[in-house]
């Protein structure tokens, strides 16, 4: 079954790798990473996915929590929330397959980002089914290339879920030291 986290860290250099280490070193699979900055300054959100089972998933938990850059983990598997994947892809069309690609990109609700004249670039959100899916429609008009940013994902409502022992929410704010620049992780 697939995992969803979602880790808090500090925003310093070899954080992302000592992270990633750890699946490593366990021999997990980590299917989907996103880093990126949060609403607090110095501190960055991994969203990792793993495909693992529930004693796997524990013993990831706390192994994570003993990284030391590592403030807060979550396990957002099930917890109610939104899912989202980005996607470009570039596909050839020119002449009439032009019209007929830029109908699906409108039905998939997709956009059109960039044209050139044998080809288009479209960018589309949404859960990985979806993008699937029109990965599956574009095809036979010539996937040329295409890139994907993996799975985010946020807990729905205004809090975030806690499990008993967990640090509270002040824990992951970065001390006035621990600050770094923006895109170190």
């Amino acid at each position: 079954m697939l995992h969803t986290f979602a880790v808090y860290v500090d925003n310093k250099p070899g954080v992302l790798n000592r992270v990633a280490s750890l699946f490593r070193r366990r021999a997990f699979n980590i299917e989907s990473l996103t880093v990126g900055h949060t609403e607090r300054p110095g501190i960055s959100r991994m969203t990792v996915v793993v495909d693992t089972d529930e004693y796997g998933s524990r013993r990831l938990e706390a192994n994570l929590y003993k990284l030391v850059p590592v403030r807060r983990v979550d396990n957002i598997t099930s917890a109610p929330s939104i899912t989202r994947d980005l996607a470009l892809i570039k596909v050839a069309a020119a002449g009439a397959d032009r019209a007929h690609v830029m109908q699906l990109v409108e039905v998939y609700r997709a956009r059109v980002v960039d044209v050139s004249p044998e080809s288009l670039v479209i960018e589309t959100t949404g859960t990985e089914d979806k993008i699937d899916s029109l990965l599956e429609v574009l095809r036979p008009y010539g996937l040329i290339e295409m890139v994907r940013t993996g799975r985010v994902s946020m807990v729905r409502g205004t809090t975030t879920p806690k499990r008993p022992g967990a640090p509270r929410e002040s824990a992951i704010e970065p001390s006035a030291s621990g600050e770094a620049s923006a895109g170190s992780v």
